[in-house]
């Protein structure tokens, strides 16, 4: 696959995921778990996206 073609499909899992835990956070009224590992996700997914830019693979 394509460099930059998996690296839009990252950004995009990434943005989908960041608007989910914003949705979620004001949603949630006080049981933040899920908040957590939403919002974990989208960090490691920008953090693949990241790395996979910079070490040019």
């Amino acid at each position: 696959m394509d460099t930059y073609k998996l690296r839009t499909i990252l950004n995009t899992l990434f943005l989908i995921l960041a608007l989910a835990s914003i949705i979620i956070y004001f949603t949630a009224h006080g049981d933040f778990t899920l908040f957590i590992y939403v919002c974990g996700a989208a960090i490691f997914v920008k953090l693949i996206e990241f790395f996979i830019r910079f070490t040019g693979r």
